[in-house]
């Protein structure tokens, strides 16, 4: 018997062509590089040197210093936003202003991220599924990508502007309704005044944030829901509200991280009145007297985490929620 073989022909190797698209993507790494790595990369090796440019811990472990931790048998209560809670140990931390600039950084990020978001919701909800006019909602969503890059020294002096002494709003609630707004304690530089300030530029991020989310609330699902005897407010809680729950939880993180990061508007409004972390973080690494640069980059290496926690967070709850909204 004779066997045939036959031999395929080899095709030569192709040339590899280069996509020009990646030509588009440059502009984003060349960016990336210089206002996101670089900077990192010299946080965290600024982070571990001291004042020689010798390897130490010493400015991480400057960041706790004065604190105390002590587990004791009986529970201990602490406070965050007005809400107490027991704890098995008892802290101290109050002679640490670092840790307490923490603290305060972390409220007043929370605070603003409940009522930026709430506020945010509730609007987007009814430009979207209340039954408005069209043009309401794209004056909105034209506001809000105007409103949520609106900050820093412009804002703080609008609010300054409105919410002052002399301001808009406190001269013509004096004179034409008898009412002194700084007689009820209220002050645009004081805590409340700043946690204003930041609302106003996270509720629009809210909203441009929130919006794609009730978009892909599809009309079927309350349809079948209403066939299945359900009402308004039963399809909102089995129904719509778990769907878009991951998107309002992720969109108020990224909220807290916004607040977090913020420090021109808080430099600008209350002339460093409040020890914000980013704050802080300034007055260590450009001070005049208390100067400890190695310090401040630590502070920032530690907002860099949190803030990379949050975004990590965020991004999860995207993808749970993405699940859905795609079908």
């Amino acid at each position: 018997m004779q066997t045939t073989q036959t031999l395929s022909a080899v095709s030569p190797p192709r040339a590899r062509n280069i996509s020009f698209a990646w030509l588009g993507v440059v502009p984003f790494f060349i960016f990336a590089i210089l206002f996101l790595i670089l900077p990192s990369a010299t946080l965290l090796i600024g982070s571990v040197q001291d004042r020689q440019g010798n390897l130490t811990l010493g400015n991480f472990a400057g960041m706790f210093q004065g604190v105390t931790l002590k587990f004791v048998a009986a529970p201990s209560e602490a406070s965050l936003l007005g809400v107490t809670f027991p704890l098995p140990f008892t802290v101290d931390f109050q002679s640490n202003s670092i840790v307490s600039a923490y603290i305060l950084s972390m409220q007043v990020g929370i605070i603003t991220a409940l009522t930026g978001g709430i506020f945010g919701f509730l609007l987007a909800y009814a430009a979207v599924l209340g039954g408005l006019p069209k043009f309401v909602r794209s004056a909105l969503l034209t506001f809000s990508g105007v409103a949520s890059y609106f900050s820093g020294v412009p804002l703080a002096f609008a609010f300054v502007a409105t919410l002052g002494r002399l301001g808009f709003i406190t001269v013509l609630l004096r004179n034409y309704f008898d009412f002194d707004l700084y007689m009820t304690g209220f002050s645009v530089i004081s805590l409340l005044g700043l946690i204003l300030t930041y609302t106003y530029f996270q509720f629009p991020l809210m909203v441009l944030v929130i919006t794609p989310a009730l978009d892909g609330l599809k009309r079927e699902w309350r349809e079948a829901s209403e066939n299945l005897g359900a009402s308004g407010a039963e399809y909102w809680r089995y129904v719509a509200f778990p769907i878009i729950l991951p998107s309002l939880l992720g969109t108020m993180i990224l909220l807290f991280g916004n607040s977090f990061g913020a420090v021109a508007t808080a430099y600008a409004l209350t002339g460093g009145n409040f020890q914000l972390a980013t704050i802080l973080i300034f007055r260590q690494i450009r001070g005049e007297v208390l100067q400890d640069p190695g310090l401040g980059y630590a502070v920032a290496v530690g907002m860099i985490i949190v803030m990379a926690l949050s975004l990590a967070l965020y991004y999860w709850l995207q993808r749970r929620s993405e699940r859905w909204l795609r079908r």
